[in-house]
């Protein structure tokens, strides 16, 4: 206290230090409450699941494991192409080194707490002019070497470097949950390639077996023709239907080339050095939980990054705030300068330095006002965009969940249909070989046969591109136990 006294200003200086170190605790961004969401109480498409079944509201759990949600299906092929999307796959690689550049900002931003200290070490030789005089050196030739460390530190007050940091450190938050929603999506992408892909192998061994089927009914009807029994109207029909099948079978090998080559690209393959061996569709959608946990809905990424930049927003109104208010910059210097190097440590050659600046805008015409709305704005937008991400989740699973429950009770209607067509064929082919009916009748029965079958594959596709998206609505998975 007495080394205060033999400074003179010194106590005065200190004590409005101390107060603007206490001021510094006026955090001028508003309180943040995550913007509320009208939440329903149960979903509407979900089957019952008798009393007990609640809901609560979304809250991001992005950190949460989802885990290789794939697996449900039981197909070993998808669990090994699934493996190799993380990987391997460039659009995830793109993402990521997005997330490693926002953590890098965030990491940049955070450095403005502490203190900046920096050096410019110098060793000049100079000779002064002949015309300056002072301390009698004019004309002289010297050595000149300085050795300076400065250290400016900004006095957080009104919190606006601290909400900076914080607004950069959500951002990078938000940019994993991009991550997180580009490897889901990616992963839902591959999932739906494959089915679509087992679904015209499955086409295709339906029309491969009618086409042996129409080509030993051609010959059939041509042996009966040469024989004078059959017409050659009804040679004709069987020759048009079986090209017009043919047709249609190398049709589908084209399409699933297609997405052969999708897959390819998924994984992170040249599609020429990537194939699948044909195989039918034999995955069913797997058993849904009657009363899907809210929870599920909360593990969503591309919810938890719209929450995080309203967050972030929120944080950017106190950065904007803080221009009405001064800042305190605190400066310092101090070294060793002399003109022999051997006195450069010598204590008589040191030198310092040390005191506050102040700042303040007095007039601005409007500037500050205009930033802080322009950051209000900004927060409404980002709050408008998290509730629209959440009503478009509500959305997504109420769809899929109606498409599987109804796609359900048409694939067992489309069954039936299928086993009446059969049977229709049997009694159309026994009508022609008895002579009461004719040829016309048999490729009138076939074609509807024909048609039934890729319909009932169409719809077992559409079962398993709902589920995979419901698995994506949910955020990637589900567990009946908490997790």
């Amino acid at each position: 206290m007495n080394s205060l006294r033999r400074i003179p200003g010194a106590a005065p200086a200190l004590l409005g230090l101390l107060a603007l170190a206490l001021a510094a605790g006026c955090n001028l961004a508003p309180r943040y409450q995550r913007p509320s969401v009208a939440t329903p109480a149960a979903f509407k498409e979900a089957a019952p699941s008798g009393p007990g079944v609640t809901w609560t509201p979304a809250q991001p759990r992005d950190e949460t494991q989802r885990g290789a949600w794939w697996e449900i299906y039981q197909d070993p092929q998808l669990d090994a192409l699934e493996a190799q999307v993380r990987i391997s796959n460039q659009t995830i690689a793109a993402a990521e080194a997005e997330f490693h550049a926002a953590r890098a900002a965030a990491l940049s931003a955070r450095s403005a707490l502490f203190p900046v200290i920096s050096t410019a070490p110098t060793g000049d030789r100079l000779r002064n002019s002949n015309n300056w005089t002072a301390g009698g050196t004019s004309g002289t030739i010297m050595n000149e070497y300085s050795l300076p460390v400065d250290a400016s530190y900004e006095i957080d007050l009104w919190h606006r470097v601290g909400n900076t940091a914080r607004a950069s450190a959500l951002a990078a938050q938000a940019s994993a949950a991009d991550l997180a929603t580009v490897v889901l999506s990616s992963q839902a992408e591959l999932a739906q390639d494959y089915f679509a892909l087992r679904a015209l192998d499955a086409q295709q061994a339906i029309l491969d077996r009618t086409v042996t089927s129409y080509r030993e009914a051609l010959e059939a009807i041509q042996a009966l023709n040469r024989s004078g029994i059959d017409s050659d109207e009804d040679v004709a029909r069987a020759q048009n239907q079986l090209d017009t099948t043919v047709a249609q079978d190398t049709d589908v090998k084209a399409s699933r080339a297609l997405y052969e080559h999708a897959i390819a690209v998924l994984i992170g393959r040249p599609p020429a050095d990537f194939s699948l061996p044909a195989a039918p569709l034999t995955a069913r959608p797997p058993e849904m939980p009657a009363g899907l946990p809210s929870a599920l809905l909360q593990r969503r990424p591309d919810i938890a990054a719209a929450e995080r930049r309203v967050e972030a927003a929120n944080a950017e109104i106190g950065v904007a705030r803080t221009a009405y208010f001064p800042s305190l910059m605190l400066g310092a210097s101090g070294g060793w300068e002399a003109i022999h190097s051997a006195q450069w440590f010598e204590w008589p050659s040191r030198f310092w330095s040390l005191g506050p600046e102040l700042g303040a805008t007095l007039f601005d015409w409007g500037a500050r006002r205009g930033l802080t709305e322009q950051a209000r704005a900004a927060f409404d937008q980002a709050a408008a965009n998290y509730r629209q991400t959440v009503l478009t989740a509500f959305e997504a699973v109420e769809d899929n969940l109606a498409a599987l429950r109804v796609l359900d009770q048409e694939a067992a209607e489309e069954h039936a249909a299928v086993e009446s067509s059969q049977r229709l064929l049997q009694l159309a082919l026994t009508r022609y070989r008895l002579g009461i009916d004719s040829y016309l009748d048999v490729v009138t029965a076939q074609t509807g046969l024909l048609s039934s079958q890729e319909t009932e594959v169409q719809i077992r596709l559409r079962q398993m591109t709902a589920s995979v998206s419901l698995v994506k609505a949910l955020g990637g998975g589900w567990n009946p136990s908490p997790p």
